[in-house]
């Protein structure tokens, strides 16, 4: 098979948000499944942070859920990351990744792996892998716009955009008011 021809299996394109999002969190004495919001989650020890960890700077890390169905990890304090091991040079600067199913990250002395179904992780095309199923990946589809089809998706594409928005994904005319 080579990439022009078109692919009848499924794609990575399920819908935004779909394939069970979650972390697997564990220390030397605790073991945990967080289950990431559709909006994404602030993560250390603050009493605001989604997921408290014990240990950790006040608001260590956060995932955001962006309007291509991607979760982005955002490292505010110290910590180790697997979720890009190929990332280029001029990349190296940037605090964001692109969390993939199995992408392992530490926050003082906890370890977080990032799980998402096959179906929905848009890493692979088909459900391939790097040298997976076929010696050739085909291309798949474009994605789909997610902001047609889900508030969640438009709210992140207004928020990247710098907007502030309400629950649903509009503008909110009260931001910023007194």
């Amino acid at each position: 098979m080579n990439d022009t021809q078109e692919q009848t299996g499924p794609t990575t394109h399920a819908g935004w948000g779909a394939g069970h999002p979650r972390l697997l969190v564990s220390s030397q004495d605790s073991r945990l499944v967080f289950e990431i919001p559709d909006d994404g989650a602030r993560i250390g020890s603050a009493q605001d942070c989604d997921l408290r960890l014990p240990g950790t700077d006040p608001v260590h890390a956060s995932i955001r859920h962006d309007s291509n169905d991607e979760y982005v990890l955002s490292m505010h304090g110290e910590g180790e990351t697997s979720a890009n091991l190929e990332k280029a040079q001029d990349e190296e600067l940037r605090s964001d990744e692109i969390l993939r199913t199995g992408a392992r990250f530490t926050l003082g002395p906890w370890r977080l792996v990032f799980m998402r179904d096959e179906f929905a992780d848009h890493g692979r095309p088909f459900g391939g892998r790097l040298g997976g199923e076929y010696s050739d990946q085909t291309i798949q589809p474009p994605r789909p716009d997610y902001r047609e089809q889900s508030p969640g998706a438009r709210a992140a594409s207004r928020e990247e955009q710098g907007e502030a928005v309400d629950g649903e994904g509009h503008a909110d005319p009260d931001a910023g008011q007194p």
